[in-house]
This record gives C-alpha cells, sequence and structure tokens, in this order.
C-alpha cells in the first residue's frame, strides 16, 4: 500500500489503527508499542499516547492545555507534568529540546513534532484473536476481576475497574494497560505509590503472571490464564 503523509489536526487513519514511521522508529497504534530498528523501545502508556497525539496533529502545534486534557482527562496536572512526560519521550527517541529531530518546543503555547514521518494503513504482525488471547486478572481478598484490554483504572474513583475502598489508595492510584494479553502497570502520582513484589514501581512496568501488587496497603496478586488452561492447572502452576 502506498504510504500516505500525517495531516495537520487529523488522524493518521480513518480506517483504523496504523503503523507510524519517522527516522528508525515506527509506532505501532494497533500493537500499543514502539520500536526502534525493529527492536521494542518501551516507554510509558502516557509517552506513548503523548507521541500519539503529537504525530496526529503533526505539523501543527498542540496547545498544553489540549494535551494535558487527552492524556489527563477529567484530573489537575501542572505543566510540570507535562514537561516531564515529554522529557521521557525525548529522552527514549534521543531527542534534544535545542535541537529537536521530532519534539519541538513552541514556547508559552505546547508542542509539535516537528519530524517526517508516513503512515500506513496496513496491519503490523498478526495478533492473536479474541478466542485465542490470553486473559488478565487481579485477585483480591474473595474476588478475582477480569481486566480488560485498554486501559484498567485502579483505586478509589467511581469509575475505577478495582474500586478499592481504603483510606491509604489514591482516588486514582494506578492503571493496568492490557494489549493483546500483555498488561503493563503505571503509578498515576499516588500519595502512597504502587509496589510490583518489594519494590516501588517508577514509570510503567510489564507485569508477568503471579506478580504481587501493593497499593497502598491494599495487596493483590496478578494473574493470566492461556486460553486452554483452567483454574485448577492455575493453582497448581
Amino acid at each position: 500500500m502506498k504510504p500516505v503523509a500525517i495531516s495537520s489536526g487529523r488522524q493518521v487513519s480513518p480506517g483504523g489503527p496504523v503503523r507510524v514511521r519517522f527516522a528508525e522508529f515506527t509506532l505501532d497504534t494497533e500493537r500499543r508499542e514502539l520500536f526502534r530498528d525493529g527492536e521494542v523501545l518501551h516507554v510509558s502508556p502516557k509517552a506513548f499516547l503523548l507521541l500519539e497525539v503529537l504525530l496526529e496533529r503533526r505539523p501543527a502545534a498542540v496547545p498544553k492545555a489540549a494535551l494535558k486534557e487527552r492524556l489527563w482527562p477529567a484530573s489537575y496536572v501542572s505543566e510540570t507534568s507535562l514537561a516531564s512526560l515529554v522529557a521521557e519521550l525525548r529522552s527514549a527517541l534521543g531527542d534534544d529540546a535545542r535541537e529537536p529531530r521530532f519534539i519541538r518546543t513552541v514556547h508559552t503555547y505546547g508542542y509539535a513534532f516537528c519530524g517526517t514521518a508516513e503512515a500506513e494503513a496496513e496491519p503490523g504482525p498478526p495478533v492473536r484473536s479474541s478466542e485465542g488471547r490470553r486473559v488478565c486478572r487481579l485477585v483480591w481478598r474473595d474476588r478475582e476481576i477480569t481486566l480488560s484490554e485498554g486501559e484498567n483504572l485502579l483505586g478509589r474513583d467511581r469509575d475505577a475497574v478495582v474500586w478499592i475502598d481504603s483510606a491509604t489508595v489514591s482516588r486514582r492510584h494506578a492503571r493496568i494497560v492490557v494489549t493483546d494479553g500483555e498488561a503493563v502497570i503505571e503509578d498515576l502520582g499516588s500519595r502512597n505509590g504502587t509496589s510490583v513484589g518489594e519494590e516501588k514501581i517508577q514509570g510503567a512496568v510489564r507485569l508477568v503472571d503471579g506478580d504481587r501488587l501493593r497499593l497502598g496497603s491494599a495487596t493483590m496478586t496478578f494473574r493470566v490464564f492461556n486460553p486452554t488452561e483452567t483454574q485448577s492447572d492455575l493453582d497448581h502452576r
């Protein structure tokens, strides 16, 4: 398929997910992964979304207010949080704020993607169908909570997938993003932090079956069901 340029203020592909190529990087919006020379480059979910938004709006500059609304909907965050996220993305891309290849600062206004990019509406590597996809769950107390594809909020917010009624847990404490049966957890600036195992996390952390999670004083276990496994199989792992 002939590559198409990303136009200002429009989605790169009205028909569905795309792979966006710029320099040695590829952003795969279906797999929610960023590649450098074919190797996965790990970035936090918010850094991924920031890059996706800037690519969608290329070459237009995106106001800081619009970026904060897209990245932290219905939440107040300072400009420092946005600047830190931009710094994280620049570091991952090897970009220099003074001589940018990709992320340009528009002083007092916002940010813009300033590199050359092209998108293809063709899918990336094949993924498993929903029938063959692994199922991610959290085991907390006597509950077993299935996590959906995409973002799963954990905390005391009424929209939380895992609602935890504890004073040690923040309203929007953490989130788990599930993509094709793979899960990544990220703390959302909670007061008491999020731990995987014995370590308090900084940024996004990929989860594996059996990981023990702690949000404030609440503890839970991350489990993964393969399509052919039963609960008995999991219990005897």
